[in-house]
C-alpha cells in the first residue's frame, strides 16, 4: 500500500539526566522504548536529535558566578570593562552578568537600541522616528534615553532590562554607566577594555574594536574557554550558548559533541541494523511574528551531527512543475511525470527556476528548528526528538 504519510516530528520521554549518565545509551533505549510502545519502526535515514541542555548537564559542564569573575578579572585586569551589546534575556545573560560585575569595579553598560541582537525590544521602533532619534548614529545616555521613553517593559516577561541588569551590577558592588548605542566605536569614549556579548556578529565587532584602538577586545566566546579552578568550560564557544543553573551557577554549551552523536548512531546501528543519523540542537533559527524576537540565541543550532546531516536541501517545487511544466496533464498522468521529474533531477539545482521558493538552509538548521519546536523549553519532557521521512520526497 502507497505511504500517505510524509515527514513525523515525535517528541520522546526520557528519564531526568545527571551529571556523568550513560546519555548515549539512554538515548538509544528512549527512543526504542518510544516505538514499541507506538508501534512503529526504525527505518534507515531516520533522525534522533538530543537537545543541548541534557548533553552538558550529562558531561557536568557547569561553571559558578566565582569562576567567571575570576577568568574576567584574570582577563581584563579588574578596573573598568564596558560591557556592549548584550541580550535582554534573564536566563542567558543576567547570571553570566552577575560574574562579570563580580570581577570587575565599574561596568559601563552599552545597550543596542530599539532592540538587541535577537529581537528584544528596549523601544518600540515607532517611538524612535516620533521622537526624530537615529538608531544609527545617535547615542543616548540613560537621562537621556528615559527623557525620551520612559520606563519600558519586556513584552513577554515585564521586565525593564536597564534597570533590572543595573540593580544586577550594583549588587555585586560594582559601579554602573549605561549608555545606548549601536556603534561598537561608542565605547572607547569610556573604556578601552571591552567585553562585546553579541552573539552573531561577534567576530566583526572585535575586529572593529580592536583596528579602533581597543587595548583588550573579549567576546563571551573567550570567557570560560578553558577550565577555570576546575571549572567546566567551552573551547569554541566559551559563555555563549549559557543558561542559568542556579543563582550561583551556570550551565555551559556542551562540548565534544561529535563523539557522543556518533556513539548514539553506533548503538542504534548495532542494535536495530538500521543508519541512524543523529544530532544534537539547541534554539532553533526562527523569528516570532508578533514579539519579532529571533530565537536564536545559541551560537549554533546544532554543534554536532553525523555526516548525513551535512548540507543543504536538493528540493524541486512541486507547484512550479505542475503549473508550468507538466500544465497540460492531469491526474495519474500529472503525477507519474512529476514523479519521473523528481528521481532525475539533478544532483545541484542551485539557480534553477524549479527550485525557486525551496529553503535553502542547512539541513542541521531546519532540522534543528523543528526538534526545538517539538520538544518545547518547558515541561513537556521530551528531550529527545525522533523524526522520520524527513529525506523522503513525492515518489516514496
Amino acid at each position: 500500500m502507497e505511504r500517505k504519510v510524509g515527514t513525523i516530528s515525535r517528541g520522546v520521554r526520557a528519564p531526568i539526566i545527571r551529571e556523568g549518565d550513560d546519555l548515549a545509551t539512554i538515548v538509544v533505549n528512549s527512543v526504542l522504548e518510544a516505538a514499541a510502545s507506538e508501534n512503529y519502526e526504525m527505518r534507515d535515514k531516520d533522525v534522533v536529535a538530543v537537545t543541548e541542555a541534557i548533553v552538558a548537564r550529562a558531561q557536568g559542564n557547569y561553571a559558578t558566578v566565582d569562576d567567571i569573575a575570576a577568568d574576567i578579572k584574570a582577563k581584563t585586569g579588574g578596573e573598568t570593562l564596558g560591557v556592549i551589546f548584550p541580550i535582554l534575556s534573564r536566563n542567558r545573560f543576567a547570571i553570566c552578568l552577575k560574574g562579570i560585575a563580580r570581577g570587575v569595579k565599574k561596568v559601563v553598560l552599552m545597550l543596542s537600541y530599539p532592540s538587541d541582537e535577537v529581537g528584544n525590544h528596549l523601544v518600540d521602533i515607532e517611538l524612535l522616528d516620533e521622537k526624530g532619534v537615529n538608531p544609527y548614529s545617535d547615542v543616548l545616555s540613560l537621562e537621556r534615553y528615559r527623557e525620551l521613553f520612559g520606563e519600558n517593559k519586556h513584552t513577554f516577561t515585564g521586565v525593564d532590562y536597564v534597570d533590572y541588569y543595573s540593580e544586577l551590577i550594583k549588587a555585586e558592588g560594582a559601579e554602573v554607566e549605561v549608555v545606548f548605542a549601536n556603534n561598537p566605536k561608542v565605547i572607547l569614549d569610556y573604556t578601552k577594555n571591552v567585553l562585546t556579548c553579541d552573539i552573531h556578529t561577534r567576530k566583526r565587532t572585535k575586529r572593529i574594536l580592536k583596528n579602533a584602538g581597543a587595548e583588550v577586545v573579549l567576546g563571551l566566546d573567550d570567557v570560560l574557554n578553558a577550565p577555570v579552578n576546575g571549572s567546566g568550560y567551552n573551547a569554541d564557544y566559551g559563555l555563549l550558548g549559557t543558561n542559568k543553573s542556579t543563582e550561583e551557577r551556570v550551565k555551559l554549551f556542551p562540548r565534544d559533541c561529535d563523539v557522543f552523536v556518533n556513539e548514539v548512531s553506533r548503538q542504534f546501528a548495532e542494535k536495530t541494523g538500521k543508519k541512524v543519523e543523529v544530532m544534537v540542537y539547541g534554539d532553533g533559527a526562527f523569528k516570532d511574528p508578533v514579539g519579532k524576537i529571533w530565537e536564536l540565541a545559541d551560537p549554533v543550532v546544532s554543534p554536532a551531527y553525523t555526516p548525513g546531516l551535512e548540507g543543504t536541501p536538493n528540493e524541486v517545487k512541486l507547484k512550479y512543475l505542475a503549473d508550468n511544466n507538466f500544465a497540460n496533464l492531469e491526474g495519474e498522468e500529472l503525477k507519474n511525470a512529476i514523479s519521473e521529474y523528481i528521481k532525475n533531477k539533478d544532483e545541484d539545482l542551485v539557480g534553477s527556476m524549479v527550485s525557486q521558493g525551496t529553503t535553502p538552509r542547512r539541513l542541521t538548521d531546519l532540522i534543528g528548528s523543528l526538534c526545538d519546536l517539538t520538544s518545547g523549553s518547558g515541561d513537556k519532557g521530551t528531550p529527545i526528538v525522533h523524526i522520520q521521512g524527513y529525506f523522503d520526497n513525492f515518489t516514496n
